[in-house]
């Protein structure tokens, strides 16, 4: 079995190791160690998840996927989450979330019957469906009360948006016009694939 993290942060402004220390220190106490972190900064509303996927290429039946929180790994609508979990199950990963205490009861390893072990696998799947429903409502709702803020600014005159990183986004534009992958243009420049995507497009 190894251990896979998973470290996700929203925004190029985020930092996606924020939650690694902590991972670490709980394999540790479970005498385990992280064979590999997948560290992105994509949102988690999305299925456009290229480390989260090498993850599952990468995993073996029994694997971990090691998350801080549920929220890491989604906040996708019901049939984006559907996908996902198909995808998990297909390849017999086993999700562990530090927010969520029966997906690690079992994780030392120590033997079970097939009953108790059947029992524990059906209660976490219900209890991960639920959490992952319980972030996309809290992705939802903070989106909603964005979008009234911002209403309210430009209604009043005093909304701007985000500055854009002119410099950044020059170089982004320039490494597509030279046909580098966005997966290169990630690694150079931390952006998310969704700032290439708007680049691109706005170079089309």
């Amino acid at each position: 079995m190894f251990v896979r993290a998973y470290l996700r942060a929203s925004t190029d402004e985020q930092d996606a190791t924020r939650a690694r220390a902590q991972l670490d220190s709980f394999v540790e106490e479970r005498g385990l160690r992280i064979a590999a972190y997948y560290v992105e900064n994509e949102s988690g509303s999305s299925l456009d998840r290229p480390e989260l996927f090498r993850l599952l290429r990468d995993s073996r039946p029994g694997d971990v996927l090691l998350i801080e929180q549920v929220d890491r790994l989604s906040r996708l609508d019901e049939a984006d989450w559907n996908t996902l979990k198909v995808e998990i199950t297909a390849r017999r990963v086993r999700v562990v979330a530090l927010d969520l205490q029966t997906s690690y009861m079992m994780l030392t390893g120590a033997a079970v019957d097939e009953f108790t072990a059947r029992m524990f696998e059906a209660i976490n799947s219900m209890l991960l469906d639920m959490l992952a429903a319980i972030s996309r409502k809290d992705y939802m709702d903070r989106r909603r009360r964005q979008a009234q803020g911002q209403a309210k600014a430009k209604a009043a005159g005093r909304y701007k948006g985000r500055p854009e990183d002119v410099e950044r986004n020059a170089s982004i534009a320039a490494m597509l016009g030279k046909g580098l992958s966005w997966s290169q243009i990630q690694a150079a420049t931390g952006c998310s694939r969704a700032t290439i995507s708007k680049i691109a497009k706005r170079a089309a």
